[in-house]
């Protein structure tokens, strides 16, 4: 510190800080103010990385479907081969792959037949969107001609779980 006297005398005397720095509570009040911020903002910014994402497995799902049509346009019933060739025995869709480009999502068609199959894309263990929470799983169920999406934590067609609406873009 240095002493500084008054102007004009009047002899009084005040001492000015040297240094410009902050003081500790300063930078504590800083880090806490961060904390509150990020606590608040990471959760938001997961939530939104996980909704763009869920946009991998509709296009996987979207691909299965349309290999589903182009199989049952030359075969008597859907499959749930999803990577075998197309002129295996039995023939597949033969997709390159049963997960998703980014391996987000795991598929696959939990059952087929003449007129029905189920697709699901399941979020892989160990990624974020196994966080998901009610978008981990998302269908599509197709039975007789007729679309049907569902999302959950796990697909039950005749429970309520498969509201599409919460986790499917319009």
């Amino acid at each position: 510190m240095k002493q500084v006297t008054s102007p004009a005398g009047s002899g009084r005397e005040h001492f000015t800080r040297r240094g410009r720095g902050f003081t500790t509570i300063e930078l504590l009040i800083t880090i806490v103010i961060l904390g509150v911020l990020m606590a608040v903002a990471l959760p938001s910014y997961q939530g939104s990385v996980r909704k763009s994402r869920r946009a991998e497995a509709f296009a996987a799902l979207s691909n299965v479907q349309q290999a589903q049509e182009r199989h049952r346009s030359t075969n008597a019933t859907f499959t749930t081969l999803i990577t075998a060739a197309t002129t295996a025995t039995p023939p597949g869709l033969g997709l390159p792959a049963t997960r998703t480009p980014n391996g987000y999502y795991d598929l696959a068609i939990g059952s087929a037949d003449a007129t029905t199959y189920v697709a699901t894309a399941t979020a892989v263990t160990g990624t974020s969107q196994a966080n998901d929470g009610d978008c981990a799983v998302l269908a599509v169920r197709v039975a007789g001609g007729n679309i049907r999406y569902g999302a959950g934590a796990s697909i039950d067609w005749t429970a309520a779980n498969t509201d599409p609406q919460r986790c499917w873009a319009r």
